[in-house]
């Protein structure tokens, strides 16, 4: 049987889709820079945002940056997706409004969830970082494939259409890193940012909307239902921002902070730095130590030089100025120097916890590296080392490097005095002191038996000096503490120590260290 041409089935192509009429190339800069510059600001608040709950360690910080950058991949992945199978002029508007409701809930999300997955767990960290990153910063994300689809009218000047837009998403997400984390965090409360934020994307998203409906007719899609609801969306949000907990009296340009007082002490307060106790004062009483290893670091200086005689004493780290005030109080005369790296929580501690400054007790704000390299050498008798980001000793507080630098400011027979947080199984602890080690030749550890037995986490107390430490009177003296520490010395601290890493400038691992096995 013969065939003929008749008996051929056609298959119909599909239709192209309309070409969309592209963007003024100035809107299209405009909207990828800005899309591209929301995404970072969220990435630096959302890591404010957060550490009250899990803290600010190597850890957190990866985990927004992590859960940022899945967020890019896919939200540009997913808007070139759709870019391919919609009007790209239909959908910017939608993704920029939707960006600044996810952005609003963000808050509420994050500070109830915080609430929940408080603490350092690995699993806690990357819930709590994606809940605050991920759905805004997709969203945004998708912005830039939608407007270079909109853009490629000639297939010809493709590679300078991309890559002047992918250019300019860049700058933008430049000058908003910057903008950011110079301007806005020191000027502006993460909330105010964060809601700013959402505002300026709903403003934009919607005039964006009214322009392009009256081009084309190519506004927000859908019916007026959907329209409503994202208007009551985007009001719940506002509305659930402005309840929500907020852990902060105070957000300073490194700390949430708030001062509590002591329902059992009539003068006591309690600084909380991003929801972690970090020092304890009593207003009517400076020689009142609260915490344990302050009372070791007492001990110390009482150790060091009798009650009544001065001493010139540097302080790395202020908190709630716990120790410079117990100095001033017990040896009048005291010439106390802080590094404190937070002036507005100077400023706060002048106003809550009754700090005076003045020729005995000076403040300097400043990172404590970069500050104690100006001291004069030969200049201190105790220097207390209490700094933290977090519960973490900064890293480049616990090298090698700035041992020797302490050891350089104090004057022969002078006590370096370093306050530690660890927990089972003890490897920074371990590390911190053959790091101190290194630099000093006499050591002593101070901490409760439990923790020098690894089972339980606490605060360690170094002390160290380059003369014969008075280890008796030392250890007479910690005796008449409320609970009694161990104390190690000599071939006992060698033994603890079982050749752990010294730590450098070069490679000082402090989180992982930290990271409990």
């Amino acid at each position: 049987m013969s065939s003929s041409s008749s008996d051929v089935v056609t298959v119909p192509t599909p239709p192209a889709p309309t070409p969309s009429r592209a963007l003024p190339n100035g809107l299209a800069a405009f909207l990828v820079f800005f899309a591209s510059g929301a995404v970072l600001v969220l990435e630096t608040v959302s890591l404010r945002l957060v550490g009250p709950y899990v803290g600010v360690t190597l850890q957190v910080t990866s985990s927004v940056i992590g859960i940022a950058l899945a967020a890019i991949a896919y939200g540009a992945w997913t808007g070139g997706w759709l870019a391919d199978r919609r009007d790209p002029r239909g959908l910017l508007a939608p993704a920029l409004i939707l960006a600044g409701i996810a952005a609003a809930v963000t808050l509420p999300v994050v500070r109830y969830a915080g609430e929940l997955l408080r603490g350092g767990a690995v699993s806690g960290i990357l819930l709590l970082t994606a809940l605050a990153v991920f759905v805004p910063a997709a969203l945004l994300s998708a912005v830039t494939p939608l407007v270079v689809k909109l853009q490629l009218s000639d297939l010809r000047r493709t590679g300078q259409v991309v890559g002047r837009l992918s250019g300019i998403g860049t700058l933008g997400g430049i000058t908003a890193t910057l903008v950011t984390g110079f301007v806005l965090v020191a000027a502006l409360p993460s909330t105010v940012i964060l809601i700013g934020l959402a505002v300026a994307l709903g403003v934009v998203g919607l005039a964006l909307g009214v322009y392009l409906r009256r081009q084309e007719a190519a506004g927000l899609p859908g019916p007026t239902r959907a329209k409503a609801a994202l208007a009551v969306l985007g009001l719940v949000a506002a509305g659930l921002s402005a309840v929500a907990p907020n852990p902060c009296d105070v957000e300073t340009a490194y700390h949430c902070a708030r001062v509590e007082r002591d329902p059992a002490r009539d003068g006591g307060r309690t600084l909380y730095l991003n929801s972690a106790q970090h020092s304890y004062v009593d207003l009517n009483d400076p020689t009142h130590l609260e915490y344990e290893y302050t009372q070791w670091i007492g001990a110390v200086a009482d150790v060091l030089a009798p009650k009544g005689q001065r001493l010139d004493a540097l302080h790395l780290g202020g908190g709630g100025f716990t120790m410079p005030r117990y100095l001033s109080a017990t040896r009048p005369g005291t010439d106390n120097v802080v590094f404190e790296i937070d002036g507005e929580l100077v400023d706060l501690d002048r106003r809550e916890l009754g700090v005076r400054t003045g020729p005995g007790l000076r403040a300097e704000v400043g990172d404590a590296r970069m500050l104690v390299g100006g001291e004069p050498a030969d200049s201190r008798d105790l220097v207390v080392g209490d700094a933290f980001g977090h519960l973490v000793v900064p890293w480049h507080l616990a090298t090698r490097e700035m041992a020797a630098e302490v050891d350089r400011v104090l004057r022969p027979g002078g006590i370096y005095v370093q306050n530690v947080i660890d927990y089972p199984p003890g490897r920074f602890i371990r590390s911190e002191l053959a790091t101190v080690a290194a630099e000093f030749g006499h050591l002593a550890l101070v901490a409760p038996p439990e923790a020098i037995a690894g089972r339980q986490g606490s605060n360690f107390l170094i002390v160290a000096s380059n003369a014969p430490l008075p280890l008796e009177a030392l250890r007479t003296r910690l005796g008449t503490v409320a609970k009694i520490p161990d104390m190690l010395a000599g071939s006992e601290v060698t033994r603890f120590v079982d050749g752990a890493l010294v730590l450098t400038d070069d490679y000082a691992p402090v989180d992982q260290l930290l990271a409990t096995a």
